[in-house]
């Protein structure tokens, strides 16, 4: 390998329908799976709210919000990731959580690595990719960080 490659730390996130690729300075924190419910006239893509270090975070489910169904993960195998938000809302939301299907993978990934994809893409999809011969999809945080601020108006 060329000692001049510069790679990018990456994290593998497991959903119901697909894995998400985002880089590791997006993640403030993976947590076991704990959400209080979202109450009865929620939107289909909020699975509740997370208690975390203070802050009420909206807890959503990237499949929902693609249109899909709610999927809560089986005992002991999901997780729920914290992400850092960049959008304009940050002030006023500095996180949102998403609920995995699994235990989100490290990958240090070079350009070279990632081949960009032509895939029917959800209104959560930035783009679909392909990593060293999986599939995977850049999720649109913007749009993720706009339904999670519509929840606590």
């Amino acid at each position: 390998m060329n000692d001049n490659s510069q790679t990018l730390s990456c994290v593998m996130i497991p959903m119901g329908k697909r894995q998400l690729l985002l880089p590791n300075v997006s993640i403030a924190e993976v947590v076991d799976y704990a959400s209080s419910s979202a109450g009865t006239d929620a939107p289909e893509w909020l699975a509740g709210y997370l208690d975390w270090r203070g802050l009420q975070l909206p807890v959503i489910s990237y499949d929902a919000a693609n249109g899909g169904s709610l999927s809560v993960p089986a005992a002991n195998r999901g997780r729920i990731v914290v992400l850092n938000t960049i959008g304009e809302h940050h002030q006023r939301l500095p996180f949102i959580a998403l609920i995995t299907q699994g235990i989100p993978s490290q990958a240090r990934l070079t350009e070279s690595q990632i081949k960009q994809l032509d895939g029917e893409a959800g209104p959560a999809d930035l783009m679909q990719v392909e990593v060293d011969g999986d599939n995977a999809w850049i999720p649109n945080l913007e749009y993720l960080e706009g339904l999670a601020n519509e929840s606590r108006s």
